[in-house]
């Protein structure tokens, strides 16, 4: 039996998380803050992202490399953001080079 919680589908567990947050983020601009264009975005989001974690984790090839690449690229970015970010130099300040 082959387990789903396994490092190699990491990246479908992403996108399966990400769809979650959209499915609530979407619930909860609509009923409690009166929005109806910004759920629909939303919601389109998150349809792509469940598609991507349910054939990702249905072992489809071309959902895996799509779900390796936006992790990637979430990652690049939140690495590159966190070591170029202003707002952190400010707070550690001398010791962000430590850091």
């Amino acid at each position: 039996m082959q387990k789903k919680l396994a490092l190699h589908n990491s990246f479908d567990w992403l996108m399966a998380l990400l769809s979650c947050v959209g499915a609530v983020a979407v619930l909860q601009t609509f009923i409690i803050g009166k929005h109806y264009i910004i759920p629909t975005v939303i919601l389109v989001l998150t349809v792509l992202f469940g598609n991507l974690a349910w054939f990702g984790l249905h072992k489809r090839k071309w959902a895996n490399l799509v779900n390796f690449w936006i992790g990637f690229l979430l990652t690049a970015h939140c690495f590159f953001a966190l070591f170029w970010s202003v707002k952190y130099r400010a707070i550690l300040g001398d010791q962000f080079e430590l850091v």
